[in-house]
């Protein structure tokens, strides 16, 4: 498995995995392609590759109005590669990359419902603290959940 920045060539795979990915609505699937190709603006985005094949990607940013504070926004891992350790390589060359660019706190946000609780349990195994829960953020019924981590 290789992680790297992502070139522009990438833009198509990156899609390609968003689009496999069931749990993801066609919003979020257009919010990845709007940050893909407003990259200038300060998303970062990395890419895991196996066997030359992108099968995975993470996109973090600097936070606005802040100092050393970054977003994680994604992390996302085509269905094909999953229990490979893609998610979780991605996340730790997030991590450097974000402590590298003198990054100290990383902060992520999910949802609360059921069909993310993988995701959730994901983040807490990999050390991060869940810092606050906001009832009915997305929607009736679906939380906004962050979590931190610092460096």
């Amino acid at each position: 498995m290789i992680v790297e920045p992502a070139k522009p060539e990438d833009r198509q795979a990156i899609l390609a995995v968003t689009a496999n990915i069931d749990i993801f609505t066609a919003e979020e699937k257009d919010t990845v392609r709007e940050l893909f190709d407003e990259q200038e603006k300060g998303y970062n985005f990395l890419v895991a590759r196996h066997d030359g094949q992108v099968v995975g990607f993470s996109c973090f940013g600097e936070r606005a109005l802040t100092e050393g504070t970054y977003d994680l926004f994604w992390i996302a891992v085509d269905p094909s590669a999953r229990r490979l350790g893609t998610g979780r390589t991605l996340l730790q060359a997030s991590e450097s990359a974000v402590r590298a660019r003198g990054g100290r706190l990383l902060v992520l946000e999910t949802s609360g419902l059921e069909m993310y609780a993988h995701t959730r349990k994901f983040y807490e195994l990999a050390g991060y603290e869940k810092e606050a829960v906001i009832r009915d953020f997305y929607k009736v019924g679906d939380d906004l959940v962050i979590y931190t981590m610092h460096f």
